[in-house]
């Protein structure tokens, strides 16, 4: 559609484009993305309604309409997400945060109050959400990051430069990268979505990378990643040491079932603030 309708005079400012983008998308979507565009604030759209807007900026706003109308994610278009209260550069190298994993946070930190200087790595780190974030609440720990994906890497360590924080990226499979270092603290969003799981193809998901959803096993149930790195945690993690990992809505009992075969005690999952059970964990004695 553009920002140009049949019916309506050529756009020319900052308040007229927000009003015939909400034509085509969501009124807060079309929002971001003239604020995006221009550089200006929510305020300005209220109290400088007339902003102009340059030739260039309006392509670029007819554009990224376009795309938002098709169903990629907001995030992308505007490269920024919250998460934990801090804003985050994302692409489509990497999954947008979601809110429910600031439950694995959360527990996280809970985890690492009694500890000075603990140790913690975040396996398949993604945007570097949980990495940056605990090093950013608890400055004085030692806080490595592993992920496949090379580009994955480089927007991690984006945001760890944005939030000013030491964290050493690694590159490689889980613990692969670490040798035999071990942690206090595994921490763990990895891809868990059964391959052939329709929610795939819902929801701006086909716009996100599929490595970093599923598993990749046909006609798996989706824990493969996870099996994977409960079974080496113990390799990996110092006395007492503990490891929370997010899963699936309909997983926890499965991952119980996983971390008790792998000898952790203190088994037990949590859920998000839907109700669900979102993370589970376990001590390693």
């Amino acid at each position: 559609m553009g920002l140009r309708c049949m019916s309506q005079p050529l756009v020319t400012n900052i308040g007229e484009a927000w009003r015939v983008a909400s034509l085509s998308i969501d009124r807060l979507d079309a929002r971001l993305l003239v604020q995006h565009v221009a550089g200006c604030t929510h305020v300005d759209l209220l109290a400088r309604p007339n902003q102009a807007l340059s030739t260039d900026q309006l392509a670029r706003l007819g554009a990224l309409v376009k795309r938002r109308s098709d169903g990629e994610p907001l995030a992308y278009l505007v490269n920024l997400a919250e998460f934990y209260s801090l804003e985050f550069h994302v692409t489509p190298a990497v999954l947008i945060p979601r809110p429910e994993t600031e439950l694995l946070v959360e527990l996280a930190i809970e985890r690492l109050q009694s500890l000075k200087a603990p140790r913690i790595v975040d396996l398949g780190t993604g945007c570097g959400i949980l990495a940056v974030t605990l090093k950013y609440r608890h400055p004085a720990a030692i806080v490595s990051a592993v992920d496949l994906s090379p580009a994955a890497l480089e927007v991690a360590r984006i945001n760890a430069a944005r939030h000013a924080v030491e964290v050493s990226f690694l590159e490689g499979d889980w613990y692969v990268p670490l040798g035999g270092a071990r942690f206090d603290l595994i921490v763990a969003n990895p891809p868990y979505i059964e391959y052939a799981d329709p929610h795939l193809q819902q929801n701006g998901l086909p716009f996100e990378p599929l490595m970093a959803l599923s598993d990749g096993v046909d006609g798996g149930d989706g824990l493969a990643c996870i099996r994977a790195i409960v079974i080496d945690a113990a390799r990996h993690l110092l006395p007492d040491g503990w490891l929370l990992i997010e899963h699936g809505y309909n997983q926890a009992a499965r991952v119980r079932d996983l971390l008790w075969s792998a000898g952790f005690s203190n088994v037990a999952s949590w859920p998000d603030l839907s109700k669900v059970e979102r993370v589970s964990g376990g001590c390693l004695d």
